[in-house]
C-alpha cells in the first residue's frame, strides 16, 4: 500500500505543500535517468508535490545539470506542471547589479517553466543589503505572476522579520518559509526564541541538512558535497551519528527514518527537504511517517536529545 504524504500550506499566503520535499544538489546529475523518472513518478504519486531545483554552482567549477535534468525527467515521467511545485533559489551576490528577473528568467529557462512557485533566497553575505529594495523587486515578480511565493535560506531572524516588514509595505505577504539546518544534531536555531517569534508571524519551517550530507543516515565516508558546517561541530555530529543509528535500531527504524521524523516534530515545519537518489532510499524515507506516528513527537524528542550537538556552539539568533 502506498503512503500518501499529507500536505501543510507553505506560511499564511504559500501553496499546499507535502511535508516532504525532494532536492536536487547532486542527485539526478549522479542517477540513472531511467532510475530517476522511476523515482520521481513514485513521488508523485505518493503525494508528494515539492521539488527545489536550485543549481549550485561555483565559478571555476564544473557545470551543474541537475535542473535541466529534472525538466528531462518530470516530462519522461509524464508529470503535468500543476502536478508539481516548482521551488528555485535566488542569489544575492551581486544583487542588485545582477537583478532577480535576470536571475529567475534563467532558472525557469533552465527547467523549462514559466514560473516558480517558491524562490528561495540565498545566505546574505555583507551588511549592505538594500532589503527594502529586495522586497520591492520580489513584489513585483509576484504581481507579474514570475515568483508564487518566496522565502530564505539560512538567514537571521531579525533580518526575516525586517524583510518582512518592508515586503508587507510593498504589497506582498512576505516570506512564506525559513529554510534552516535542522536534524538532532542541528536543533539550536530552528528551536529558539528569536525563530519562535518568526514562525509566530507566520513564517513555515523548511528543514534542511537533515540528514548532514549522509553522515546521520550512516553514509560517514561518504565524497558527497556537504554544506557549511556552523559552530564547527561536524566532528560531534559524525559521533554522535553511531548513537543515532543504534537509537534507530532499537526503534526499529532506520536513522535517516529518525531524522526526518525528528524534524516533523516541530510545531512549523511546513516540509522537509531531502535528497533520494533511488526508489527504495525513497519508500524508506517516506516511512518516515510511520515511524513518527509509531513513536510519537514528544518520545522521539527526548530519545534524541542527548544528540543534540550544537546546544551553545551557535547563536539562536542565525547568521
Amino acid at each position: 500500500m502506498t503512503t500518501i504524504v499529507p500536505r501543510r500550506r507553505l506560511g499564511t499566503a504559500g501553496p499546499e505543500a507535502s511535508v516532504l520535499s525532494l532536492g536536487s544538489w547532486h542527485t539526478y546529475d549522479r542517477m540513472d535517468f531511467r532510475d530517476a523518472v522511476t523515482m520521481l513518478r513514485h513521488a508523485v504519486d505518493s503525494g508528494i508535490n515539492l521539488f527545489d531545483v536550485a543549481v549550485y554552482g561555483m565559478p571555476g567549477h564544473p557545470p551543474v545539470f541537475t535542473d535541466v535534468l529534472f525538466s528531462a525527467i518530470v516530462r519522461a515521467a509524464g508529470i503535468a506542471r500543476d502536478d508539481y511545485l516548482l521551488s528555485t533559489k535566488l542569489w544575492l551576490e551581486g544583487y542588485p547589479e545582477h537583478s532577480l528577473r535576470d536571475q529567475l528568467a534563467n532558472a525557469l529557462f533552465r527547467v523549462g517553466a514559466d514560473r516558480a512557485d517558491v524562490a528561495v533566497l540565498g545566505d546574505i553575505r555583507g551588511d549592505d543589503l538594500d532589503l527594502a529594495r529586495l522586497a520591492g523587486d520580489l513584489a513585483e515578480l509576484e504581481r507579474e505572476g514570475l515568483l508564487g511565493c518566496w522565502g530564505v535560506n539560512n538567514w537571521s531572524a531579525a533580518a526575516v522579520r525586517e524583510i518582512r516588514g518592508h515586503a508587507l509595505a510593498a504589497g506582498s505577504p512576505g516570506p512564506q518559509l525559513a529554510q534552516l539546518k535542522y536534524s538532532p544534531c542541528r536543533r539550536s536555531i530552528p528551536d529558539g526564541e528569536p525563530f519562535a517569534a518568526v514562525f509566530a508571524e507566520g513564517v513555515s519551517l523548511q528543514a534542511s541538512d537533515v540528514l548532514e550530507g549522509g553522515i546521520l543516515a550512516g553514509k560517514s565516508g561518504t565524497s558527497r558535497q556537504i554544506g557549511r558546517d556552523p559552530g564547527g561541530i561536524r566532528e560531534r555530529i559524525t559521533e554522535a551519528a553511531k548513537g543515532i543509528g543504534e537509537l534507530a535500531a532499537e526503534l526499529d527504524a532506520t536513522p535517516a527514518q529518525l531524522c526526518i521524523a525528528f524534524t516533523l516534530t516541530h510545531p512549523s515545519t511546513g516540509t522537509v527537504l531531502f535528497g533520494a537518489t533511488g526508489l527504495d532510499q525513497l519508500t524508506g524515507d517516506i516511512a518516515a511517517l510511520g515511524v513518527l506516528e509509531r513513536v510519537g513527537a514528544e518520545r522521539l524528542r527526548s530519545l534524541l536529545d542527548p544528540f543534540w550537538a550544537d546546544r551553545g556552539a551557535v547563536d539562536p539568533e542565525g547568521p
